[in-house]
């Protein structure tokens, strides 16, 4: 079987700032929720088109963490737009109700609980692949052979140990420490 690991906090943000967010309308006197549609309509395509079988999404129910407390200038929920934020418990519940295994993290973030369940599913003989749906180059360290990959849904590249490698220049256990050399932008 393959198991696919949805960012869903990522996947809600697409949704919320590309292509959604220029067909906005007024919404006023409703609760917002184009970036609810999107997300759903991309696991929708991603259930139809890949025939997936065994899927968890997971959320950042609140978007600060004890890495918060770690660091004053991690990310936090500061300068986001409050509809978008309003959208995380009807986006957790609208994944829910396609059947999907929702992991909504309160303590810890979504990326923590991809990839515990990448490291443990890893270890199950009945599992052929674990697939991280997220560009996040921080799961690339979980990357091993061709049996954990990562997968950039919006251009579509998928990162196995070779072609990470070729990537980064670098074997997938030491991208800590080549992010924290080059640093990443998006974190």
């Amino acid at each position: 079987m393959n198991i696919y690991l949805v960012d869903g906090t990522y996947e809600l943000f697409r949704s919320y700032f590309g292509e959604l967010r220029n067909r906005r309308i007024s919404q006023r006197k409703f609760t917002p929720i184009l970036a609810v549609y999107g997300l759903i309509r991309s696991l929708l395509y991603l259930l139809r088109d890949r025939q997936v079988s065994h899927i968890a999404v997971a959320f950042d129910n609140v978007i600060e963490s004890f890495r918060n407390d770690l660091y004053e200038g991690y990310k936090s929920s500061l300068g986001l737009p409050e509809d978008l934020l309003a959208q995380f418990p009807l986006a957790e519940q609208a994944v829910e109700s396609l059947g999907i295994v929702v992991w909504s993290m309160i303590e810890f973030e979504a990326d923590d609980a991809l990839a515990t369940a990448a490291t443990r599913f890893r270890e199950n003989s009945e599992v052929e692949k674990i697939i991280i749906c997220s560009p996040d180059k921080d799961f690339t360290q979980l990357v091993s052979g061709n049996e954990v990959v990562t997968w950039d849904r919006l251009k579509d590249n998928f990162y196995d140990e070779n072609s990470g490698k070729k990537r980064f220049g670098v074997n997938p256990k030491s991208i800590p420490d080549y992010l924290a050399l080059v640093g990443d932008n998006r974190d």
